[in-house]
């Protein structure tokens, strides 16, 4: 079976920091992969790569079998617009700042991507953005600013707008770290459900560790840029087999 992404040697460097060195990784069709490690081990990076908002030095790198890299391709990302537009059509990514747009509703903030950049009819999207909001339990908030809702339910639209693209990958990068504690479990049971109910492909960075345990098929634990150790969830929470992986998670499940 061909992973729908697949890095291979991909090397990614900030001035005289290498962030992901010779990285090799790749995940399944509909496979829920979570990221843990310490801050500043490259888990994020690999997201903001995924969807092109890092470029990378070396190495190759593929979504659903597109390569980041064209043929010809020229600036940063060796490639043209257009085609990292194509490529951004098929990941969606929620931030942990929520990122919505304060002078829009909650409904428009959901349909705004689909109608301009899918071209995507404003009756349909609205449609699509309503069925959304419902299955993130915010249909009757679809008219309110974000300045009126809870950080927890600007989050929960954020999930509604990377879903309104119907992207084949979704991606969350620490999705509740700028929550208040209380405000932390509306939004891992919005993703829960995506998780269990949806043959989305998902990928998440989290210091949620028991959630991690919960929806994840597999775990990969990150230090230095590298995936030291990587398993089911199970294996790896219940008996890691690398030191450096012992020594993280007990310094963060105590």
């Amino acid at each position: 079976m061909n992973p729908i992404i697949r890095f291979s040697n991909v090397t990614k460097r900030f001035g005289a920091l290498t962030v992901l060195r010779n990285f090799d990784f790749e995940v399944q069709q509909g496979e829920k992969v979570t990221l843990i490690g310490p801050s500043g081990s490259g888990k994020s990076t690999v997201l903001r790569i995924l969807m092109t908002l890092e470029p990378f030095q070396e190495g190759t790198l593929t979504l659903a079998g597109m390569p980041y890299h064209e043929e010809g391709g020229h600036g940063p990302f060796k490639a043209r617009e257009k085609h990292l537009r194509q490529i951004r059509t098929h990941v969606g990514m929620v931030f942990q700042s929520f990122n919505l747009f304060p002078h829009m509703t909650v409904l428009r903030n959901v349909i705004e991507a689909p109608v301009r950049v899918l071209g995507l009819a404003r009756t349909e999207a609205e449609c699509r953005g309503v069925d959304l909001l419902k299955m993130v339990g915010l249909a009757d908030k679809k008219d309110h600013y974000p300045s009126q809702l809870s950080g927890g339910q600007q989050q929960r639209v954020a999930i509604a707008r990377a879903l309104a693209m119907r992207p084949r990958v979704l991606l969350f990068d620490e999705p509740t770290s700028a929550l208040d504690p209380q405000l932390v479990g509306e939004v891992l049971g919005v993703i829960r459900d995506l998780a269990h109910e949806h043959d989305l492909t998902m990928l998440l960075v989290t210091h949620e560790m028991r959630f991690a345990r919960e929806v994840s098929d597999r775990v990969c634990f990150f230090d230095k840029g590298q995936i030291v150790e990587q398993g089911e969830p199970e294996r790896i929470f219940s008996s890691p087999e690398q030191p450096r992986t012992r020594e993280f998670l007990a310094s963060v499940l105590g």
